[in-house]
């Protein structure tokens, strides 16, 4: 299935309920689904753009800019087969609590099956827990983000990459996210199989 909008920001007219919030960002088809934690620790929250305005989603950016998963960097970033977005979209007043991620899971999750993406990164521990758990038969109980940054996880439909929480990210970190993307971009990192075979019709059908 093809999403059919040319809408960068809020390409699914997500209505979270909150006052200000920070939309999912960038190719409603894409691949890679960056999924951040939320606007107070990835920034946004002026700019109404997933990982801009702090220097943890400056950081991040360089690296996706230069892994070729973005055209351009800066508040109104250009995507390359890229989608941005947050587990918690709401721009907070402190920090959030369980019931309120809870109440943001629903938003979180239909935009997650909408984008259908191939490969999802996410972006710190409250992120990478989420996804590994909902995502991938993984037990988090000892889930170390540092030990799993930049590295692949085979999930349910997904293949997931964590990345460690980019204000925490020491000398090689950046690299090792550049070259690991690199890699995967270089394999069939979608791992569908046609089974258009099977059905009435020349069309493929592809699953993973």
């Amino acid at each position: 299935m093809r999403n059919v909008t040319d809408r960068v920001s809020n390409p699914f007219g997500m209505d979270p309920p909150c006052e200000r919030y920070v939309p999912g960002y960038g190719d409603a088809n894409a691949h890679f689904h960056v999924v951040g934690d939320h606007p107070g620790v990835h920034g946004g929250a002026e700019t109404g753009v997933p990982f801009t305005g702090t220097p943890a989603g400056r950081r991040l950016q360089r690296a996706l800019h230069d892994a070729g998963l973005l055209r351009s960097t800066g508040d109104e970033p250009t995507v390359e087969n890229t989608f941005l977005s947050y587990l918690h979209t709401c721009v907070p007043e402190g920090e959030p609590t369980d019931d309120d991620y809870a109440a943001m899971e629903p938003f979180f999750d239909a935009e997650l099956r909408a984008m259908a993406a191939h490969v999802l990164f996410p972006v710190g521990e409250r992120a990478t827990e989420h996804v590994v758990e909902t995502c991938t038969a993984h037990d988090v109980d000892a889930l170390d983000v540092a030990t799993l940054h930049a590295t692949e996880l085979r999930g349910s439909g997904w293949l997931v990459l964590p990345i460690r929480e980019p204000s925490d990210w020491e000398s090689d970190d950046a690299g090792r996210l550049v070259d690991a993307i690199d890699r995967l971009r270089s394999t069939d990192y979608r791992r569908e199989t046609d089974l258009g075979r099977f059905v009435a019709g020349n069309d493929p059908y592809l699953v993973r």
